[in-house]
């Protein structure tokens, strides 16, 4: 039995996303993303009040990055993992926990932008620092996608992977803090990996209560000075 613990527009829609793609039978608890996640019941689950946490068969797993690694190497005949020894593995290991690298300053700029009620509590130019260092992850995985590899539609030379799903996810986040006009095949792949069914099974539903109020936040321009 495996049952998902998820709050909408967070690091555990990637593990959503990656489920409907294994095509497996699961329970889906959606929590508010709010104190509800400090409740000794929620830290039962994941000690961080975090999400994800996933119960698989009677244990509790955190980290999306760990359970996405799990549920691939668990059903390995969805081709959604690369095991030890198939030449892409390393390649796969890289890119699924890159995502983690993009969405740390995807939360930073979450924390500026939406977490932090009071415009004196925010600080342009940490969004300004944290929208940069976004750049230079999107300006990586552009690189990647723009190589001239035969067949290079996805990540990994040897085609769609949860490495996709990992990154895809987290570019869906940043997405909201910096536009992928100028990546081209970053754009490009973003597309084509988010007309997924799979992908559009793991939005919020319609009406449900989102992290994200718009879908663009830009940066505040700083003060003049006096």
């Amino acid at each position: 039995m495996i049952t998902l613990h998820h709050c909408h527009q967070t690091r555990s829609m990637r593990v959503l996303w990656l489920l409907h793609e294994l095509d497996v039978e699961f329970s889906l608890r959606v929590h508010p993303f709010d104190r509800t996640l400090r409740t000794p019941e929620f830290l039962s689950y994941n000690p961080a009040g975090r999400v994800p946490a996933l119960e698989l068969d009677g244990d509790v797993l955190w980290e999306s990055g760990a359970i996405i690694e799990i549920l691939s190497e668990r059903f390995p005949e969805r081709g959604l993992g690369r095991l030890p020894g198939e030449i892409d593995r390393p390649d796969f290991l890289v890119w699924l926990n890159f995502a983690e690298t993009v969405t740390q300053h995807t939360a930073a700029l979450t924390q500026q932008h939406i977490m932090l009620y009071e415009d004196e509590m925010r600080s342009p130019i940490v969004m300004k620092l944290e929208t940069a260092r976004l750049a230079r992850c999107f300006d990586a995985i552009e690189s990647r996608l723009s190589t001239p590899v035969e067949n290079r539609d996805h990540l990994l030379t040897s085609g769609f992977s949860a490495a996709d799903i990992a990154v895809g996810q987290a570019v869906y986040m940043a997405r909201h803090f910096l536009r992928t006009d100028d990546y081209p095949s970053l754009t490009d792949w973003y597309d084509r990996v988010t007309d997924r069914s799979a992908f559009r099974n793991s939005l919020p539903p319609e009406g449900a209560e989102l992290l994200f109020a718009r879908d663009f936040y830009p940066v505040w321009p700083l003060p003049d000075p006096q």
